[in-house]
């Protein structure tokens, strides 16, 4: 689910807009990141922030953390996905000239810390969006098909903990993700019509870097 550049690796900038376009379909995905200073209201957030008590339908969220699947049909949704995540894998390396694109996760889902390794500075987020001119876009957009069903509850409880962590580590005004029709979506960017967070300042990398264990798989890279 961003729309995600690197004179040195930074793990969500341009990423995190452009995996919000390709990434986990059934998230709302309205947060955006940009530039700016980051202070203000984080601890008005932790006073109101609050799980909803309607969890969210499916499993996903349970496969994220890599708890078994007692269903056949589970296994075999999850695997169809990581074979779906294989194909788009090996276009990248060959239509779209990628040849080092890393494999997924066992998950399935894409490794992005390994990708943003591989994105050139000067180029426009090819990586992130099926090569160069979309070259492997029907593949990216096969697998995403194919994503498993996820806990939208568990998700919004993964977000939660890492925007609480983000501000924590001093990006104060790092929004809560909320819940809507029962999805869950992405917090972070207090206001994505006029950027306030400076995703490229050492202090917000640094805060990602530490927080970026408390997002699910498939979660990486959404706020």
């Amino acid at each position: 689910m961003t729309t995600t550049s690197r004179r040195a690796p930074v793990p969500g900038a341009p990423r995190l807009r452009l995996a919000a376009l390709v990434a986990a379909p059934v998230l709302a995905l309205s947060a955006a990141c940009g530039s700016g200073s980051g202070d203000g209201d984080g601890g008005k957030q932790d006073q109101v922030a609050s799980v909803p008590g309607s969890p969210g339908k499916g499993s996903g969220g349970d496969k994220a953390k890599g708890s078994a699947d007692t269903s056949g049909g589970d296994k075999a949704g999850k695997s169809a996905f990581f074979d779906a995540q294989m194909t788009y894998v090996r276009c990248m390396r060959t239509k779209a000239g990628l040849k080092d694109y890393p494999d997924p996760k066992l998950s399935g889902y894409l490794n992005w810390p390994e990708i943003d390794k591989i994105v050139d500075p000067d180029g426009g987020g090819e990586e992130y969006k099926g090569g160069k001119g979309g070259v492997c876009g029907d593949e990216l957009r096969a697998a995403m098909n194919l994503e498993p069903k996820r806990d939208q509850q568990q998700d919004f409880e993964s977000m939660l903990a890492h925007a609480k962590c983000m501000r924590d580590k001093g990006v104060s005004r790092f929004r809560n993700p909320t819940m809507a029709d029962g999805n869950a979506q992405p917090g972070g960017e207090p206001d994505p019509t006029s950027p306030k967070l400076d995703t490229e300042s050492p202090a917000y990398k640094e805060a990602r870097e530490a927080c970026a264990a408390k997002l699910l798989d498939g979660l990486d890279g959404m706020q």
